[in-house]
């Protein structure tokens, strides 16, 4: 055989691929008419090789390029587990501190609770003196308007003794 003619089985081993790839990709070749061996075989020209060739490469090249896809997904699905790992982290460092600061909550709500009674009882111990002090300006005051009723009631008798010695004075020259 010619050193430009090969058949499928020759082809598919040079390229280290099945026969069938090869059978698949002589369906598109323009020409219909194949030159065969003495046993029948289909004898494939230079040209046709490099069709073929041109295609398996260009097959190989889409795998190529998918397997590198694949490859570059797979690392970033393996990030994103890394993330979902840090994320549970995150998640349970966060549970913590919710936890504390509902603990700390409930703390200043008690406390404030404390100092609000503390309050009323400072407010109702308060309270007494206050109205003792009303109590005592309430008593002052009284005693205050009874002097002055009493003065009041010393100047009106003052006031009858001299108009009683005045008139008594005035029927004396009468």
């Amino acid at each position: 055989m010619s050193e430009n003619l090969k058949t499928i089985k020759e082809l598919a081993d040079e390229l280290g691929i099945t026969k069938q790839t090869v059978q698949y990709h002589i369906k598109n070749l323009p020409s219909k008419i194949r030159k065969k061996n003495s046993r029948g075989a289909i004898l494939l020209t230079k040209e046709e090789q490099n069709f073929i060739k041109s295609r398996v490469n260009k097959q190989s090249d889409r795998e190529q390029f998918y397997l590198e896809k694949i490859k570059i997904q797979e690392e970033q699905i393996e990030d994103f587990k890394e993330q979902r790992i840090e994320l549970r982290e995150q998640v349970k460092h966060l549970g913590v501190l919710l936890d504390q600061q509902q603990r700390l909550a409930l703390q200043d709500k008690k406390l404030l609770e404390e100092y609000k009674s503390e309050i009323n009882e400072l407010k109702s111990l308060k309270m007494p003196q206050e109205d003792k002090k009303e109590n005592q300006s309430q008593e002052e005051v009284q005693t205050i308007k009874k002097q002055m009723e009493a003065l009041n009631d010393k100047i009106k008798g003052q006031e009858q003794l001299n108009n009683q010695v005045s008139k008594k004075w005035y029927q004396f020259w009468k």
